[in-house]
């Protein structure tokens, strides 16, 4: 088995299962305080092939474990216990991946464009065509399975990261900063021929295919790096 068939193993099983649940049954969530309206989209979703949770008040949402499949929330504004705008501006805290569109039996200009503004996907008011409503939970799915793309790879990145020894991530710090394999050797006080022995390992277990791959991958990490060679690139694993 080579060297990079090897660190490869430890993710593909994390990365198997995030592509599983990639294409698991998608998961709508409705917040609205109207039983009649719950009922009807709960039915309209399910015929769609989502799985559908509803729920009266956003109390009861935020107590839901955030799901690990694409999911979207459909919120009213008006709400017993909650401001729809205001479980919006919590949620960009706590579940910033959640896509959320919003319905309404009152809306208004500036409450939409509030809204909006804060991410909303769409903002329609009742009563509303069924299928301007699919096209809107479509769209917040979609951007719910690049979210939870992204997440993973950015868990890889960290779990690769984590692998590197303190010296190879001063080596790449330095390295991806534009420095030439003379000028590491310099900054770390070590030869030039160690500093080729470190970045090369370290291509290899940050998975990189070059090192223009490598930059990327650094950047993804931690997009404002600085020249500190300990703390440059430091990321959590």
């Amino acid at each position: 088995m080579s060297y990079c068939t090897a660190l490869t193993n430890p993710f593909r099983q994390e990365m198997d299962m995030t592509a599983a649940n990639s294409h698991a049954t998608p998961i709508v969530f409705v917040v609205d305080d109207d039983i009649s309206v719950r009922e009807s989209l709960e039915s309209l979703l399910r015929c769609e092939g989502w799985q559908p949770e509803t729920f009266a008040t956003a109390q009861e949402f935020l107590i839901r474990p955030r799901p690990d499949v694409p999911s979207c929330l459909v919120l009213d504004v008006s709400l017993p216990d909650f401001n729809g705008l205001d479980l919006q501006r919590r949620l960009a805290c706590e579940r910033a991946d959640m896509p959320i569109m919003f319905i309404t039996g009152h809306g208004d200009v500036p409450t939409s464009v509030q809204a909006m503004k804060a991410g909303a996907v769409e903002f329609l008011t009742k009563p509303f065509e069924h299928n301007v409503l699919l096209d809107a939970v479509r769209e917040c799915l979609d951007l719910s399975r690049l979210a939870l793309a992204r997440e993973m790879e950015m868990r890889i990145l960290r779990s690769r990261y984590a692998l590197l020894t303190r010296r190879e991530r001063q080596v790449l710090a330095l390295v991806v900063s534009g420095l030439l394999n003379k000028q590491v050797a310099g900054e770390l006080g070590i030869s030039e021929i160690t500093v080729k022995a470190h970045r090369r390992r370290v291509m290899q277990k940050m998975q990189a295919q070059s090192f223009a791959d490598l930059v990327r991958i650094a950047t993804r990490l931690v997009p404002h790096r600085g020249r500190n060679t300990e703390t440059s690139v430091d990321v959590a694993a």
